[in-house]
């Protein structure tokens, strides 16, 4: 049986690539992560084996030579008289905790990834002229911003005493029975110094909780309940992650005059019988300026026309879309004899008396 090939490694291989091997085959074939299973077992008295002849330089150097144990002489032999190397009456418990030890500390060595700020909410209400004007809005909000007394590492400076535990080694060793073991000291991450302490303005976070007064620019064309995004305005991230997003909720108030469909503005505008008549032309207060509107001859109550491009623009694309306005027929109050008789000679003249007003009943 090679020794190198059980563990997977070459001949060349260094002390710290046997140790490496070992440690990822011994959590692998380990009898208290494979109870019950006997070639895990064997497969890990195998390893143990392995890693023992190799990792003692002068048992090495015999396996390497071809020496064979009782090559060595008597006098040198007779030093490990009453020691077994075998796997009988090893710890697995133990050797069990001192594995999985070292993996949490190769975890706890690694820098730690950073992570993204969480993103913040905010709402604000614009009238309808605004949001189709576009305006910038004052907002007070509240995040979370990177701590100023440890500059967002969540720990005070590190200080340089030695570490209490392994003395400045950054190494503790363990006996049990024959064999010494040594394995990375938790208490200060292998370092050798002192772990530093967790600031005391953010309590280890990093991050601390401010107020700051921004102005939103809402671009024009925004919808009731559109998000407008404002990028690197929410939360600080943490260990040098990214800023979160900052999203503005807009309310848009309903007009008097104008309603919205998508893109589209309508607008209802009163016409006067001879307006609808003999046809003219209305001019309107536009919500960005004046609308000249044609309204041809024998209009009808609810006709409607389309201004293209006079409508909202979009968040998108900056296209607009269409102004409907729609005509409405106004009839107007006839109180003089005049206008009366006025009209019932209209009536006669176009259709019969049916269709002039009436007054009092009389025709």
């Amino acid at each position: 049986m090679d020794l190198y090939i059980v563990l997977g490694l070459q001949p060349t291989a260094t002390d710290t690539d046997i140790k490496r091997a070992y440690r990822r085959l011994a959590r692998r074939f380990h009898p208290d992560i494979n109870p019950g299973d006997r070639t895990a077992a064997a497969r890990f008295r195998q390893v143990l084996d392995a890693y023992e002849t190799l990792i003692d330089r002068e048992r090495r150097t015999r396996y390497d030579t071809g020496q064979q144990p009782g090559d060595a002489s008597p006098a040198r032999s007779s030093e490990f008289e009453g020691f077994d190397f075998s796997t009988r009456g090893v710890d697995y418990s133990a050797s069990f905790g001192d594995l999985f030890a070292e993996v949490l500390l190769e975890r706890e060595s690694r820098p730690p990834q950073g992570e993204r700020g969480s993103d913040r909410h905010q709402e604000v209400t614009l009238s309808f002229k605004d949001a189709f004007l576009g305006a910038e809005v004052a907002l007070t909000i509240s995040r979370n911003d990177v701590c100023t007394p440890c500059g967002g590492r969540g720990v005070t400076q590190a200080t340089a005493a030695a570490c209490a535990m392994c003395h400045g080694s950054g190494a503790v060793r363990s006996v049990r029975g024959h064999m010494v073991f040594s394995r990375t000291c938790t208490a200060c991450g292998g370092t050798g110094r002192q772990r530093p302490r967790a600031c005391r303005a953010c309590h280890g976070t990093g991050l601390m909780l401010r107020t700051e007064s921004l102005v939103a620019r809402i671009p024009a064309g925004v919808s009731d309940g559109e998000l407008v995004r404002l990028p690197d305005k929410g939360d600080a991230g943490v260990r040098g992650g990214g800023p979160g997003d900052l999203y503005v909720k807009v309310r848009v108030e309903s007009d008097p005059v104008f309603s919205r469909q998508g893109n589209d503005l309508h607008v209802t505008v009163p016409v006067a019988v001879h307006e609808a008549a003999l046809g003219a032309r209305l001019e309107l207060d536009g919500l960005d300026g004046p609308v000249r509107v044609r309204i041809p001859p024998g209009t009808q109550s609810g006709q409607r026309f389309r201004l293209r491009e006079r409508g909202a623009p979009s968040t998108r694309s900056g296209v607009r879309g269409d102004l409907i306005v729609e005509a409405r027929l106004m009839l107007p109050a006839v109180l003089d004899e005049r206008s009366k008789e006025l009209l019932r000679e209209f009536g006669r003249l176009n259709g019969g008396l049916r269709s002039a007003p009436r007054d009092g009943g009389r025709a």
